[in-house]
């Protein structure tokens, strides 16, 4: 019989708490590693009615199965690649393929539908696994979904799922799946020795350059990147002599490289020791496959390179080295290759992974969706004023690891009103963009006023007009100055004036005197200025704001119009507006 782990106990809990409550899809985070099947064998020997476990491959439906069964329990299987569509026992793992075609009767009396790799379930209507779950509601009314995955996000649509067990709102957008209720870092699984610990390895000197890719924020083709490739073939074998020389200096036993195409997996095979080396593709029959798959396993040779076939539903522990040779922007599929290399193996103290994409991803996880804003930028917390949810936002630190500044926009935190079962979001806009109408806060990225429906010109916009009007000029600053002045009656005031690489320059003027002309500076001004808005900051006098000048940020651009003689400044953008 088999015995949980606390985070698999925790897990189980979490889980049945939740659908004692409510049925919608849910979502459990585990890391590849963590022993999912002990949390499917206890979840399925709790329920009340029937289980099916779902996968997309029947690689992964024959691991699950097997793994569930050496538990001493029993289960079938339903996928046609297996050769076995078996109905019968109270726990049926399958391909969604062949479950998919079942006839209907097939889906009576199920109470639980476990989705491995979940993250691949898509928010689409025509799809396999809504056409199973569609039938599985049909004849079972309390259906429990649970998905299961180590990277609940995917490339283009971001978060899987939509409010969090921490109490986060990772999307306001309509998901399948509606709240994450469990989740464990892989760093917990790391630092408590249940998985491998990652060394990773950026090899700049020795390295492809993909940026002309990656730089558009576009997804990119397999003939884009073979292009890339072309161009740079002469690094190819100076790369694999790299990851040769690593490999036996530090004594490795077993490396996965990940290439980019079919013809760039051939190429690398050509420059590894012969007989030592093989290649699998995504045409390689199932036999053969199987074959070399197993050598590996048996290490009989040290070498594996493969195409996009043996990122998930493939266990070889010994493997401790991963060496990625394919850009991807996918976190998701990151992590699921660096995944192969983490299982734990005698003797086996570490992964070293060798990244020669330049691509930079995070191993452990992207706490943050959104794109880094700047180079410098860094993972920072940042607590909401008004609930006191701590935000991960992109930020900048100083030397004692401070937030100086952060580019979050909104707080992402949320809570469940407790008679509705209803997700309130916070709201609290850290950065805003007000309607010229109704003066409503409107998210930075807003076309239409939420409240009056006004027409907000995006920021791109606004650049591209000024810079095609007669009557504009546009600066991009390169530094700026704090000045406290007096005029010729003797009135302070202070000056701000911004100057750009030429040394051109553009000012303005804001008089202190009064509450009125405080107020339209502390909200006109500092608003937008301020490096850290959540701290509410006010100033009061043009001393003041010469003194806390470092807690003020310069704009991206600045938008001047011709008033008589002179330029008066209308607008400023500053960098989060950029490219929204």
């Amino acid at each position: 019989m088999y015995q949980l782990r606390n985070y698999q106990q925790e897990a189980v809990d979490k889980t049945l708490q939740y659908f004692r409550k409510r049925r919608q899809p849910a979502v459990i985070v585990l890391p590849t590693g963590a022993g999912k099947s002990l949390v499917i064998a206890e979840l399925a020997r709790l329920a009340k009615g029937r289980v099916l476990v779902l996968a997309h491959v029947k690689e992964l439906v024959e691991q699950n199965h097997t793994k569930y069964e050496s538990y001493d329990l029993e289960a079938g299987v339903f996928s046609a690649g297996l050769g076995k569509k078996q109905i019968h026992q109270k726990v049926i793992f399958g391909s969604i393929q062949s479950v998919a075609g079942a006839s209907l009767s097939f889906f009576d009396n199920f109470s639980l539908l476990i989705i491995d790799e979940c993250h691949r379930v898509s928010d689409e209507d025509d799809t396999q696994y809504s056409q199973v779950i569609n039938k599985l509601k049909k004849k079972n009314e309390n259906l429990c979904i649970l998905g299961l995955t180590a990277t609940p996000y995917r490339l283009g649509q971001g978060w899987i799922y939509e409010f969090n067990h921490q109490g986060e709102l990772k999307t306001q957008k309509e998901k399948f799946f509606k709240d994450c209720i469990y989740e464990l870092p892989l760093s917990y699984m790391i630092r408590h020795h249940f998985l491998t610990q990652p060394i990773k390895v950026d090899i700049p000197v020795t390295s492809y350059d993909f940026s002309e890719l990656t730089q558009t924020g576009k997804l990119y083709s397999t003939k884009e990147v073979q292009e890339i490739i072309n161009k740079q073939k002469r690094l190819t074998p100076l790369i694999i002599k790299n990851i040769i020389d690593i490999t036996e200096l530090y004594h490795r036993r077993g490396v996965m490289i990940f290439s980019s195409t079919v013809k760039h997996a051939e190429e690398i095979l050509e420059y590894l020791p012969e007989g030592d080396a093989q290649i699998i593709l995504g045409d390689t029959e199932n036999n053969e496959r199987e074959r070399i798959v197993n050598d590996f396993k048996e290490e009989k040779f040290k070498y594996l390179v493969n195409v996009s076939v043996l990122t998930t539903g493939f266990d070889a522990p010994h493997v401790d080295v991963i060496a990625l040779l394919r850009p991807t922007e996918s976190v998701s599929l990151y992590q699921q290759i660096v995944g192969r290399g983490l299982r734990l193996y005698p003797g086996k103290k570490d992964c070293f992974i060798l990244d020669y994409t330049g691509m930079g991803h995070d191993i452990y996880s992207p706490e943050i969706s959104d794109r880094k804003p700047t180079k410098e930028s860094t993972p920072v917390i940042v607590t909401c004023p008004k609930c006191h949810f701590e935000n991960n936002f992109w930020g900048i630190t100083n030397i004692d690891g401070e937030v100086i500044e952060h580019y979050g926009r909104k707080c992402k935190g949320a809570h469940l009103d407790p008679r509705t079962d209803e997700v309130i979001p916070c709201g609290f806009r850290f950065r805003y963009k007000i309607c010229h109408q109704c003066h409503e806060e409107n998210d930075l990225t807003a076309r239409e006023c939420t409240h009056c429906k006004a027409i907000l010109v995006d920021a791109d916009s606004k650049l591209k007009q000024a810079r095609l009007s007669k009557n504009a000029y546009v600066l991009k600053p390169d530094s700026v100055e704090f000045n406290q002045k007096f005029d010729k009656n003797g009135n302070e005031f202070l000056e701000v004036r911004y100057y750009d690489f030429d040394a051109q320059s553009l000012s303005e003027i804001h008089y202190l005197n009064n509450q009125t002309s405080l107020k339209k500076f502390n909200i006109n001004f500092l608003r937008s200025h301020i490096k850290r808005p959540e701290l509410g900051l006010e100033m009061s006098n043009p001393s003041e704001v010469v003194q806390y000048q470092k807690l003020l940020r310069t704009p991206s651009y600045i938008i001047a119009r011709k008033q008589g003689k002179f330029w008066k400044i209308t607008e400023k953008i500053f960098s989060e507006e950029i490219g929204l």
